[in-house]
């Protein structure tokens, strides 16, 4: 039984697989376009280098000749028109690169290298070294590096994402594990898990919490159990000694302590033996709405019963609702619930029997919003203005409705008021 079920812890967010595997395939990219880049800056500046030092050798070559011959070769120029500016009037005689990146028809970009073939004035000889098959070389090279890039990309994102579910399914296991545990199953272990990482510590971690949380429950529990048992025989003593005080009004106030001290007892007891597991339901066939009327007339209280039926032919034939349940645990969850809404809440109270739900209904202030986020507690009332108790109503009425494997829901009207629901099993 649980207030209202559990989510798992991992409902609602993105796969861890996934954020890994876009992770991979993110940092995949950024080093493929990282080298990329590096690549091309690295072979365009490789490029322009080897062809200002062919240009300058070209040159030098052709000077020679040309001043010993006055011959052009080598594909030297006087004062060409395509001379780049910077070249056109060279301050000094030496030879002097420049690139030029205009490009036209299949020359270009290109590499000049100029120098006077005299003194000042003189002509300027330059050669001109057409890069263009050289940036095809590089378009080319570009290109490659683009398809072994997505090739490796292809490849190392199906291993990314096979790394990250071995990871994913060993922290799914880990939080189903915290998830059964904070949902009231203390024999939930993680177990065992491969490798010696931070996933095998946090498992470690959580069964380790889970051993002590246990440990500190059954200590809690056995203490509890022992008391009440402790506490019964002299209860006993103290009623039957109530008897023999001569009537009166301290007769009756000793008489009605006493008797909350045995029913403090009783309910501790049958608490104990919920929690132990030590109970078997014995299920028969029984009409819903007179077992639910029937434990209602029995808490003496003041509370209407409403019995809906499906149809009108139902309530023609005589038709009665049945269910195969054990009708002295279901007495014990209605009357808890509805003595509850009378000592916490406030009147009308009414109990609607529905197919095989059962709705007890006051006009309180309605239910703690602590109570609703943590369920019942023993000894713990919530708020204030709901009076005072031991809180063990509701906790018994759940340990019940969970043995007969039914579910307790607690809600607040929006109109105000405290609504408990029981749904039985079909």
């Amino acid at each position: 039984m649980s207030v209202r079920p559990l989510p798992r812890p991992w409902s609602g967010r993105t796969s861890l697989r996934r954020k890994i595997a876009a992770l991979a395939a993110a940092t995949a990219l950024l080093v493929v376009a990282a080298v990329g880049v590096l690549v091309h800056l690295w072979t365009a500046d490789d490029i322009r280098g080897r062809g200002e030092a062919r240009a300058m050798n070209t040159l030098y070559a052709a000077m020679e000749v040309y001043r010993r011959t006055g011959v052009l070769t080598d594909g030297a120029e006087i004062d060409p028109d395509g001379l780049p500016a910077a070249l056109r009037d060279p301050a000094d005689g030496e030879r002097h690169p420049a690139y030029d990146g205009h490009v036209e028809a299949n020359v270009g970009p290109s590499v000049w290298a100029a120098q006077r073939t005299g003194g000042p004035g003189s002509p300027v000889l330059a050669v001109q070294i057409n890069l263009g098959p050289d940036r095809a070389n590089l378009s080319r090279l570009d290109a490659a590096m683009a398809v072994a890039s997505l090739i490796a990309l292809a490849a190392a994102v199906p291993l990314a994402v096979y790394g990250a579910g071995l990871l994913s399914r060993r922290l799914d296991r880990v939080a189903e594990t915290a998830a059964r545990i904070s949902a009231g199953d203390l024999d939930a272990r993680t177990g065992p898990t491969k490798g010696r990482d931070e996933v095998a510590d946090i498992a470690a971690t959580v069964d380790r919490m889970a051993d002590s949380l246990a440990l500190r429950l059954r200590t809690e529990r056995r203490f509890t159990a022992d008391v009440a048992h402790e506490l019964r025989t002299p209860v006993g003593g103290l009623l039957a000694a109530v008897d023999l005080l001569p009537p009166g009004e301290t007769e009756d106030l000793l008489r009605a302590r006493v008797r909350d001290l045995r029913d403090l007892v009783e309910d501790l007891l049958e608490i104990s033996r919920l929690d132990a597991g030590a109970e078997e339901p014995v299920r028969v066939r029984v009409p819903l709405g007179a077992v639910v009327a029937d434990a209602v007339s029995r808490t003496g209280l003041t509370t209407e019963v409403v019995e809906v039926t499906d149809t009108a032919r139902t309530a023609a034939e005589g038709i009665v609702r049945t269910v195969e349940t054990d009708p002295r645990r279901l007495e014990r969850i209605v009357a808890n619930l509805v003595v509850n809404a009378h000592r916490h809440g406030a009147a009308p109270v009414q109990v609607t029997v529905d197919a095989t739900a059962v709705v007890v209904r006051d006009h309180g202030p309605g239910f703690p919003d602590d109570l609703l986020l943590h369920g019942p507690r023993r000894f713990h009332t919530g708020a204030r203005e709901r009076g005072s108790g031991h809180g063990l109503g509701l906790t018994i009425a759940s340990g019940q409705a969970r043995l007969l494997g039914a579910e307790l829901l607690l809600a607040n009207a929006p109109d105000g008021g405290a609504v408990a629901t029981l749904r039985l099993p079909s």
